[in-house]
């Protein structure tokens, strides 16, 4: 054994590593309180995690896009062992390094506070990059505050939400690991107590050279937009951006914030959800400490622990708090039929409504009337339909900017016509912060296709972005009216259609 081991140095290390179960770790918390009911940091076996994850079965998928996510989290239940765990998949690309992946998931793994969801293991076998951390049983703050079903978040909650995140990015600047890998809220989960936790997934992808940032453009620091780098003030803005979804119960682009403080429109930004259920001045303030995280500037940015003292002072009054999941989220009846994309643009989730337009791709577009002149037998024709495939492509691999060029081209060709085209360049255009011109798309698409409900929501969505509230609710009220004309439609066809085989049976 020692022999081959000395033959390819990268598994004797491994193994080394491996050997080294870690038995001087921090086990404080945020609050000096230790974590020892918390296994030792180990590095897993490949074998053990499939037997962990059935398999690593798709039934264990706990991340929110599934098995055609970036990096896939799945529940496991570790054999010979009372313990449930979170184990996130990497892509090889991602971490080539071997060596990097186990340095820094080691690191990461000495430390254990209970505002994290902490980090327990790690495997790195031939191309398997993989970690595991405690599992959060009660989902993310993003389903929480996006998503309907139940209450809406007390304002109580949202504020514990708040400064337990800060505490958690106090407790890993405190440790070295000042920056924080796109911080949002989908990072921040409920465990089985009730109480908000950091995910430990998001310390380990840019934390070394500040280079990778994977939010999309709307929400991302403006330094990074400028170098390509993010710095610790650059968590600081994003830890804004979760202070606005908490706030607004949206995921509200911050260039749409700043207009709205700006014009003092302060409770346009605020949940309606919570009205009359929390200190108004409370929510200013909240607002305006929102707004300084987001400043352009990052010297003008506070630092970590100002965030908590500002945050303490507003917890001052506040009552016991109960789980999230008892508080629920609180609906907008009027929107509750409307399905997932309708709820993307409420929420302004661009994320959400991205993915919903690439799984549905262009089975929209059937039935609906394809304008076709001469060109199309000529190659003139081809070549249009070439931008498209081409606008396809970029949009599928997430480069907003290549695709609103060539779904342009494809567009300006005027050969044929595509609500859908034009749906998905507006979603584009609000990805780069071009509010007006993804209002024009969505309008286009519903002059193309006017019974189509994607069209009003992506209006709504545009709406929003220009700070049009009540033009975009009157937007999704016109797609509800549609939506149900639809459905009644498609009822009254089944209908019709169990009717003749009856009678065609008698």
């Amino acid at each position: 054994m020692g022999l081959r081991c000395s033959k390819n140095p990268l598994r004797w290390w491994s193994a080394q590593f491996r050997a080294a179960v870690f038995e001087s770790y921090d086990s404080s918390d945020g609050d000096g309180r230790g974590r020892s009911k918390l296994p030792p940091f180990t590095q897993f076996s490949l074998a053990e995690l499939r037997a962990a994850t059935d398999g690593f079965s798709t039934q264990c998928i706990v991340s929110e896009y599934g098995e055609k996510g970036a990096n896939v989290v799945y529940r496991g239940q570790l054999l010979g062992a009372n313990c449930t765990v979170a184990v996130k998949r990497f892509k090889i690309a991602d971490w080539p390094d071997a060596r990097l992946f186990l340095e820094e998931a080691r690191s990461i793994g000495q430390r254990r506070s209970d505002r994290m969801a902490n980090l327990i293991g790690v495997c790195c076998e031939g191309k398997e990059r993989i970690l595991v951390a405690e599992f959060m049983p009660h989902e993310t703050l993003a389903k929480h505050l996006f998503h309907w079903g139940t209450k809406s978040m007390t304002w109580a909650m949202r504020l514990k939400v708040a400064l337990r995140l800060a505490q958690a990015l106090e407790y890993c600047s405190n440790r070295g690991h000042v920056l924080y890998h796109d911080l949002n809220a989908h990072r921040v989960l409920f465990g089985l107590d009730g109480n908000p936790r950091l995910s430990s997934f998001g310390l380990m992808k840019g934390s070394r050279d500040g280079k990778s940032y994977t939010t999309n453009y709307s929400f991302a620091p403006p330094e990074y937009l400028k170098t390509g780098r993010i710095r610790p003030e650059s968590v600081v803005y994003s830890f804004g951006v979760v202070l606005l979804d908490l706030l607004s119960g949206r995921h509200i682009p911050p260039i749409h914030a700043h207009e709205l403080i700006r014009a003092k429109n302060y409770f346009k930004l605020i949940d309606p959800d919570l009205d009359g259920h929390f200190p108004k001045e409370d929510g200013i303030e909240l607002l305006h400490l929102a707004s300084r995280c987001l400043d352009y500037e990052l010297k003008e940015r506070p630092n970590v622990k100002s965030l908590i003292i500002t945050l303490m002072s507003l917890q001052k009054q506040r009552m016991e708090v109960s789980s999230p999941i008892d508080t629920g989220i609180g609906p907008i009846t009027m929107l509750k039929t409307l399905g997932p994309l309708a709820e993307a643009c409420y929420r302004m989730d661009l994320n959400a409504i991205y993915h919903i337009l690439k799984t549905v791709g262009y089975d929209d577009d059937d039935g609906i009337a394809i304008e076709l002149s001469f060109q199309m037998w000529t190659d003139q024709m081809q070549e249009n339909l070439n931008y498209k495939k081409r606008g396809d492509k970029a949009f599928e691999e997430e480069d907003f900017s290549g695709a609103i060029e060539h779904y342009t081209q494809f567009i300006d060709g005027g050969s044929t016509v595509s609500p859908t085209v034009c749906a998905r360049r507006c979603l584009c255009y609000l990805m780069k912060v071009r509010a007006e011109d993804a209002l024009g798309d969505a309008m286009q698409a519903q002059l193309v296709a006017p019974e189509w409900p994607t069209a009003l929501c992506l209006q709504a969505a545009a709406l929003l972005a220009l700070g049009m509230d009540e033009d975009a609710m009157d937007a999704l009220k016109d797609a509800l009216a549609l939506d149900a004309k639809w459905n009644k439609g498609v009822n009254e066809e089944e209908m019709e259609g169990s009717r003749e085989c009856k009678m065609g049976r008698e």
